[in-house]
């Protein structure tokens, strides 16, 4: 069964093909209103969203099918401390697709061990968010006609944003990518980030500055500094507004530059860079429920597969980052990968010790 947990899983023909689907549905969106009808999404959102989650339950109202699911668990049998296994079970009975995003790193893969229909990964605490860089990559291919070649900063929050890490994946299945690695030394991209670019033969250069960089850039990617991924909230305090995008700043960047944002953003672009054309992350949003339309549409009319493979029952966790499902979910199988080189977590990729 497909599931989309990590980008990198994904193989660039395969991603072309998606593009090219949302390319169609979004030059005639009304060709495509009844493909999913009687198709059925659940969306079960564990930590607060607006845009993946409203982005996703229009995706599949715009595609015929309908939607359900929560977005708060303290609604739903996980505050009586239901198993995320028991609870992706029951609700795969209902659906032909679970939609996920939750705090726990690692949980979507989790969850399609034991899903009956293809599980999506919107987001696994600061891992990673592969839809999230389906709605990028549709907004850099449709306004610069392709990704080959260009010169990306990423800024801000790069060791607990996920949406840096899928971007970054991504890019290793396109040529000739430079990376600009723009952080507080104590936010920089995690190690298994770098092990995968060095083993991907990637170019990038971490630096602790934003202006010195702008003029190279084609594109510049900001990030929050995310309150809510910090354990100490005087590290957050330390690092919030350190950067911050404004018209002057924008002065000295390419004129064909596009600042893009997953958003929410808080106080690191300033509200009069809205204005600029080079700003595009409103149309980055509308581009992602386009690209999420092609997804679905992908992944909804898939087979059910009634009875999934047995899967080995773990007794303990073999990963130490305390952010990993296994922490929490016990009954997990020990899962290893290598990145690198490295023996690392299946689950949230952290090297093990």
């Amino acid at each position: 069964m497909r599931h989309l947990i990590d980008f990198g899983d994904m193989s660039r023909e395969e991603w072309e093909r998606l593009y090219a689907r949302a390319s169609e549905i979004i030059d005639a969106p009304e060709k495509f209103v009844d493909v999913c009808h009687g198709k059925v999404s659940c969306n079960l959102f564990y930590e607060p969203s607006t845009r993946t989650n409203f982005s996703f339950q229009t995706a599949m109202m715009r595609l015929g099918g309908s939607v359900f699911g929560f977005a708060d668990p303290n609604s739903s049998s996980v505050a009586k401390g239901e198993s995320l296994k028991d609870t992706v079970k029951m609700v795969s009975n209902y659906a032909d697709v679970v939609v996920m995003r939750t705090p726990w790193e690692g949980s979507a893969k989790a969850a399609s061990l034991y899903s009956c229909v293809p599980v999506v990964n919107a987001g696994d605490g600061g891992h990673m968010h592969p839809t999230q860089t389906m709605a990028d990559l549709t907004t850099i291919t449709r306004l610069r006609g392709g990704v080959d070649g260009l010169c990306l900063g990423l800024c801000g929050d790069l060791k607990n944003g996920r949406t840096v890490h899928s971007l970054i994946k991504a890019m290793a299945k396109f040529r000739d990518i430079k990376f600009f690695l723009i952080s507080p030394r104590e936010l920089a991209v995690p190690d298994y980030m770098r092990a995968f670019m060095r083993e991907h033969n990637m170019w990038f250069t971490e630096v602790t500055g934003l202006e010195a960089v702008i003029p190279q850039l084609d594109v510049l990617y900001m990030t929050r500094i995310q309150k809510e991924r910090f354990v100490d909230p005087l590290e957050y305090e330390r690092n919030k507004g350190i950067y911050v995008l404004t018209r002057r700043k924008l002065e000295r960047a390419k004129k064909d530059m596009l600042v893009m944002h997953p958003l929410p953003r808080v106080d690191e672009i300033a509200v009069d860079v809205d204005d600029d054309p080079r700003a595009v992350y409103f149309e980055q949003a509308r581009y992602g429920m386009f690209a999420r339309m092609a997804l679905l549409e992908h992944l909804a009319l898939q087979p059910r597969e009634d009875r999934p493979a047995p899967v080995e029952i773990g007794t303990k966790p073999i990963c130490r980052n305390p952010r990993c499902i296994t922490q929490t979910e016990r009954y997990l199988p020990p899962l290893v990968k290598k990145i690198g080189g490295v023996d690392c977590c299946g689950f949230c990729d952290a090297a093990l010790q």
